[in-house]
Formats: structure tokens, C-alpha cells, sequence
């Protein structure tokens, strides 16, 4: 059976870890679906995974439904979670209740998440939870604040971290059904995975959460930037242009042998 949010959260009081990956489009969303893990993220990291682009700001609210399109066209047992791209919630409940419908509408997708807990955001996530559209919530590193937060750990001080769990608090009270906390304090995180009800997903907190996500290019070593609370289980970008470098030196060579060169002035046809 299809994992559901209920299914996680059932997961959190039995104590069973939650395993997360991102995929953005068809190959990605077949590995991680044969990974048997229980959520897939379309992150909207896609934008510099997958499009090249330095921070996650550019991609847009098409791109995105585009890109979980192709990964739920294999993805069927994990939950399959979305993000909203920058300025499609932020400008609004009416338009973010528009860009978040469009995923549950266009694509098999079964929440969207989205980043802050601002007065506004807690005013969106309410209205979405409202509508009938699952909200996972996302503290700590927020890329879609890397120009006033940068990429550094955040919640490093009492009075940051005490701002933090109240945030925490706020988005549990409006609806989210998880909340991802991103390069946050470890015993931060273990705190708020003690104090909330809904199920805490680290991504650089620590291992004291009940579930943790990862980049899957990331993890696979196919970025170029690796972050540093994410260890590659293997060098995939080298051993892939390797491969493919070895490949074409051989076809060179073997053309070279069975296809010498004709010279200026071919052979003239016998009739």
C-alpha cells in the first residue's frame, strides 16, 4: 500500500525512522522508489541539481509541476511530497491556494512543503490546510532565504534557538503534518523531536530525529558543491565521467582500427 501521511505519523509513535530522498524527474524518482524509502521530495533543489542555476530562487511554479509529473509517473509507494518554488506563497493565500492546488490537481503528489514560519506563511499554511491540502513545514536553512541567511547553521544561540522552537510550535498548531529541519544544532533538533507531535525530519541536525531527508545527488556525489553535513557514499560524478571519457577514447580507437583513414582521392567506382 501507498504510504500516507498518516503512516509517518504512526511511524513517529512507533519509533520507526523515517527515510526521505529527492528525486527530479523519471531515472531519480526510479532510484529512490527502489530504495524503499518512505517520502520523496521534489525539492525545489532541482534548481541547481537538475537546471544548473546557483540557488534555488529561479525555478519556477511550472518547472516544478513539469518536474513532479516525471517523478510520479514511477514513483508509487513513498508519500510524494512537492515544494512551492519562491513567490508562489508568499505573495498571498489566494495565489499560493491556486499554486499549491495545481500539484494535487496536475500530478500525483499528495502534499506540497514550503519554508518559514513568518505571520504571513503561518497565515497560508492554515488556509492550505484548510482547503484540504497537506503542509510540511521547513525551519532552520531555508534556501529560498540564502541571500539574508546564507548557507551557513542557523539557531547557533539560546535566544535563535528558542525563536526556532516556537516557530516550530506555531507551524504544529496550523496544520503541518512534518516539519524538515535543516544544518540546525543536534540537540535542537532532538529537543523539538521530543516536545512536537508531529514528526521531525533532520537534514544536517543530527541523528536524534524521527526521520532524516537527503539530497539524492548529494548523497550520490553528483553535485559539485558538496554540503558539509552530508557525506557521499561514493564519488558518482567522477566515476560517471570517467566511464563515459573511457567509452569515447574507445570508440575513437576501435573506429581508428576498423574504419582506416581513405586518404585524399577515393577509390573510383568500377562501373
Amino acid at each position: 500500500m501507498p504510504i500516507n501521511i498518516r503512516d509517518l505519523q504512526n511511524y513517529k509513535t512507533q519509533g520507526r525512522i523515517i527515510t526521505a530522498l529527492t528525486a527530479w524527474d523519471a531515472l531519480s524518482g526510479a532510484w529512490v522508489e527502489a530504495s524503499g524509502c518512505d517520502l520523496v521530495l521534489v525539492g525545489d533543489s532541482l534548481a541547481m541539481v537538475s537546471l544548473g542555476h546557483a540557488t534555488t530562487l529561479p525555478v519556477s511554479l511550472d518547472a516544478m509541476v513539469h518536474h513532479t509529473q516525471a517523478v510520479g509517473r514511477v514513483v508509487h509507494g513513498p508519500l510524494l511530497v512537492a515544494d512551492l518554488p519562491f513567490l508562489s506563497y508568499q505573495c498571498g493565500c489566494e495565489r499560493a491556494v491556486a499554486a499549491a492546488g495545481r500539484f494535487l490537481k496536475e500530478t500525483p503528489c499528495q502534499a506540497v512543503k514550503l519554508e518559514g514560519a513568518e505571520p504571513e506563511t503561518l497565515k497560508v499554511i492554515s488556509r492550505l490546510v484548510r482547503t484540504g491540502i497537506p503542509v510540511m513545514g521547513h525551519l532552520g536553512l531555508t534556501p529560498q532565504s540564502v541571500h539574508c541567511l546564507g548557507w551557513r547553521r542557523q539557531a547557533r544561540s539560546a535566544p535563535d534557538q528558542e525563536r526556532l522552537r516556537q516557530k516550530a510550535l506555531d507551524l504544529q498548531q496550523q496544520g503541518c503534518f512534518a516539519l524538515v529541519l535543516e544544518h540546525v544544532p543536534a540537540p535542537l533538533a532532538s529537543r523539538l523531536r521530543r516536545e512536537l507531535t508531529i514528526p521531525v525530519v533532520g537534514i544536517g541536525a543530527g541523528p536524534d530525529c524521527d526521520g532524516q531527508i537527503l539530497v539524492t545527488a548529494d548523497l550520490l556525489g553528483l553535485t559539485h558543491h558538496q554540503p558539509p553535513f552530508i557525506k557521499a557514499r561514493l564519488q558518482g560524478a567522477e566515476l560517471f565521467k570517467r566511464e563515459l571519457q573511457d567509452w569515447c577514447h574507445q570508440q575513437r580507437h576501435q573506429n581508428q582500427t576498423a574504419h582506416p583513414p581513405t586518404g585524399d582521392n577515393p577509390p573510383t567506382p568500377d562501373c
